[in-house]
């Protein structure tokens, strides 16, 4: 599709990624995409994960984006790098291949 991902941060509850797309792709056929894609791949990897989302949407049906034009993308690359969320609860132990 012509999309690069130039920085990212996964969280418990949601994840960030600053991506550069061509103009021609809508933002709404990217997101559901990489939902698919990324849904597909994990429940795949994941036996769990299979077995818990199984018939059901993994990934919430919203997102929010924006473009970069007030702020740079290296504003939000930092914002995104420095994203962190401390959660004793998560672990990706919890999701290995069984």
């Amino acid at each position: 599709m012509g999309v690069e991902v130039l920085s990212g941060v996964v969280s418990p509850d949601h994840v960030h990624i600053l991506v550069s797309h061509p103009p021609q792709i809508p933002v709404s056929k990217l997101v559901q995409r990489v939902k698919g894609k990324t849904s597909y791949k994990m429940q795949r990897e994941f036996q769990v994960l299979r077995k818990q989302y199984w018939g059901q949407r993994m990934w919430a049906r919203g997102y929010f984006a924006c473009t970069t034009g007030n702020v740079t993308d290296d504003m939000i690359k930092e914002y995104i790098d420095g994203h962190t969320e401390a959660d004793d609860n998560f672990k990706v132990a919890d999701f290995e291949s069984e």
